[in-house]
């Protein structure tokens, strides 16, 4: 039987999602565990969540987010949603592995979720075993913390924490659990859930509770919903802008991994490119490519138009005014997107200002990166000692010859008509382009050896992608990119 820890002085949980009507959710307590053991407690997120981590010891910190213990005031919920998973609907999904456990105020004044995953089983567990395996929990707590460091909107990683028990995929692994943080975990599926089953006056209270969790602004506008469907929209737009300029590809954008909160949620098959292709694939159960690169701004606005759908009947009584302002809000999308897009490669370019000249320097960079299966993430990086003078690092990536020679010419040229000086341009540049991803072959590397209980490759990593700007990153072994053999050529989902 669970129950509370006493309490040490850290924030009593709240759990305003467990004050919605009961059909939203199903309360469960986590799965014990045997022997939980903490890999990683993220000491600096802990603190602004106001969680002293010095007030338990490590060993109690990994009985609290293995699932075993509960703080005051968690009160854990799997949480209902249906989802389009590829393009097929599904009408029931939910949490089948993991469970929100409550909420906190952070010393920033933000309210934010704290979820685990691996959990165990839950009535939307769909056969599934509801456990997690090590690698994809290392893979999350990499990925999502280089995100963060690369100022992407992200869930988080708080902990991850061993189990003692193993997991069975194609083989036998070690079970682990990962407590993610977010600023909230509903999802255009949980619209949708409702939507389904005709329920009305669910989508209302969920869209309610939506705007007064993130976007409190809105509320008093004369057309909250509207509103609502705009903020959500514009902060997508922002978000796969960001994806893209970093060479980023989610692998499942299902609209039950689109969060109404514009943060990038689920971290399964993701993967960052390395030698530029728009078409560039990683997820294995992605055979169609449906999220390809190339095809992330499309697929977000298409999974926008399924959340518009749910909420048509709070927009307006009548049934095509509801569609048109519907419509509107998609549309606009579009143009917020490539306003995004533009805004995010000046940025990657150096440049201070736009002129709608610079979409024909940026397309031209990529179709010369394209021929020469040039590295994405260097490319861009080497810009800055471009604009110094020193262009060995780029033509090494994008080769020799008259073309090449033309776009340096260009860009050097674009950046002198905005009184660029060389050191300032280099300046922003590298704080524009990262020298460092976490490179899918690095990410294996680390939990091939962690499954074999050495876990140096992966504080090591950790360490180099959350500094993905500096110098010595930029510099290290873990910003080279793979070696002929060393290419990942898939990513798994990992359930």
């Amino acid at each position: 039987m669970l129950a509370p820890n006493d309490d040490t002085g850290g924030p009593v949980f709240d759990n305003s999602y467990a004050r919605l009507p009961e059909r939203f959710y199903v309360r469960q307590p986590p799965r014990r565990v045997a022997a939980p053991s903490l890999i990683r407690l993220n000491r600096l997120l802990a603190a602004t969540l106001g969680l002293d981590p010095e007030a338990r010891s490590e060993a109690e910190w990994a009985e609290v987010f293995a699932g075993n213990r509960l703080l005051p005031g968690m009160d854990p919920v799997a949480m209902a949603y249906a989802g389009h998973q590829f393009g097929n609907f599904v009408p029931q999904l939910g949490d089948g592995r993991a469970l929100l456990l409550g909420e906190v105020i952070g010393t920033d004044g933000v309210r934010r979720d704290i979820h685990l995953k691996g959990s165990g089983r839950t009535p939307f567990s769909r056969g599934g075993d509801g456990r997690a395996a090590l690698g994809p929990v290392l893979r999350e707590y990499l990925v999502s913390e280089a995100m963060h460091a690369l100022g992407v909107p992200t869930t988080r990683a708080l902990a991850a924490v061993t189990t003692g028990e193993p997991v069975f995929r194609d083989r036998e692994l070690p079970g682990a659990v990962l407590a993610r943080v977010a600023r909230g975990h509903v999802r255009v599926g949980t619209f949708q859930y409702f939507a389904a089953r005709g329920d009305t006056e669910a989508v209302r209270v969920l869209a309610d509770y939506v705007i007064d969790r993130l976007y409190p602004d809105v509320r008093e506008t004369d057309a909250p919903y509207r509103e609502l469907l705009a903020a959500v929209a514009r902060g997508q737009a922002r978000l796969v802008a960001r994806w893209l300029g970093l060479g980023f590809i989610h692998g499942v954008m299902n609209t039950d991994n689109l969060s109404l909160a514009g943060e990038t949620i689920d971290y399964g098959p993701c993967a960052f490119m390395d030698a530029y292709d728009p078409a560039t694939v990683f997820s294995s159960i992605d055979q169609g490519g449906r999220y390809a690169y190339a095809r992330q701004p499309e697929m977000a606005q298409w999974n926008l138009a399924r959340l518009a759908e749910c909420l048509l009947p709070l927009l307006a009584e009548d049934q095509d005014r509801a569609v048109e302002l519907a419509t509107e809000v998609i549309n606009q999308y579009a143009r917020w997107f490539e306003a995004d897009w533009r805004e995010e490669m000046a940025r990657k370019l150096g440049l201070a200002t736009e002129h709608p000249h610079d979409q024909r320097l940026v397309e031209d960079l990529l179709e010369l990166m394209q021929g020469a299966r040039a590295d994405f993430t260097l490319s861009f990086r080497a810009l800055a000692a471009s604009v110094e003078g020193d262009a060995a690092e780029l033509r090494a990536q994008l080769g020799e010859g008259n073309a090449v020679d033309q776009w340096l010419s260009r860009w050097r040229e674009r950046l002198e008509r905005e009184g660029a000086e060389p050191e300032a341009a280099a300046q922003r540049l590298r704080a524009a382009n990262p020298g460092c991803i976490p490179r899918n072959h690095r990410v294996e590397q680390a939990i091939s050896a962690a499954e074999t209980g050495d876990l140096a490759p992966f504080e090591a990593l950790l360490d180099a992608v959350t500094r993905p700007f500096e110098e010595d990153t930029a510099q290290g072994p873990f910003a080279r990119p793979p070696e002929p053999g060393e290419e990942v050529a898939q990513t798994f989902c990992g359930t």
